[in-house]
């Protein structure tokens, strides 16, 4: 049994997005793309036409996701953070790197740590007026994500905070994870990948709440 507490939940979130955004090349590990280069090859495939770009990678991240042994080789990059539970770290980074993708796609600057912090609301597939209102902020939804741009830093590490509190529940409860069935909603984490219907259904959740915003 391993404790998630809410600091190790935000060092998975923080060192996952990097690895996301980033990518990984490691001598002995297949390559883990970033997320700035999986759109340029979509960007490429369909030019000037931003929802298909959309469409199809998501399509593509649900497929590779579905096949057995899709992971395999991440742990490489997780044993670069050996404190962190290696499962947890992988699914996180496989569904960060997605959202920031497709965020990258609709025009946003995910170096940016607000634009961060509206990724890590998309990973728990809640709305970011939602997020926002239980971090104790009242805010109309259409306005919601053009705030959390415009918001302190203080107040987006509450946000973050928020997020990191979601996914120990998502997790498990009282932050308490067994690794063997730590992912329950993405089935087998080792060995058969990420469930597909989950993965496309975070992916929806992006794709609807990032071009909603578009910033092109």
């Amino acid at each position: 049994m391993t404790i998630l507490s809410q600091e190790t939940i935000q060092k998975i979130l923080n060192f996952a997005y990097d690895k996301a955004v980033n990518g990984v090349n490691l001598t002995g590990c297949p390559d883990f793309a970033s997320a700035y280069e999986l759109a340029k090859e979509y960007q490429k495939k369909y030019p000037n036409n931003l929802e298909k770009q959309i469409d199809s990678f998501i399509n593509w991240q649900c497929a590779k996701a579905g096949l057995s042994g899709a992971i395999t080789g991440f742990g490489g990059f997780v044993t670069m953070a050996v404190t962190l539970p290696a499962n947890i770290t992988s699914v996180i980074a496989i569904q960060l790197r997605m959202i920031a993708t497709t965020a990258i796609l609709c025009g946003y600057d995910v170096k940016s740590d607000k634009v961060k912090t509206l990724v890590y609301c998309c990973l728990v597939k809640q709305s970011i007026e939602n997020i926002i209102k239980e971090a104790g902020v009242k805010v109309a939804q259409k306005f919601a994500v053009k705030l959390i741009q415009r918001m302190p830093y203080d107040m987006i590490k509450v946000i973050n905070k928020t997020v990191g509190i979601k996914l120990i529940t998502k997790f498990g409860q009282k932050g308490v994870v067994n690794l063997g069935k730590a992912v329950p909603l993405f089935g087998s984490l080792l060995g058969a990948g990420i469930d597909i219907v989950s993965t496309k259904a975070i992916g929806a959740f992006s794709k609807n709440t990032l071009m909603s915003q578009n910033t092109k």
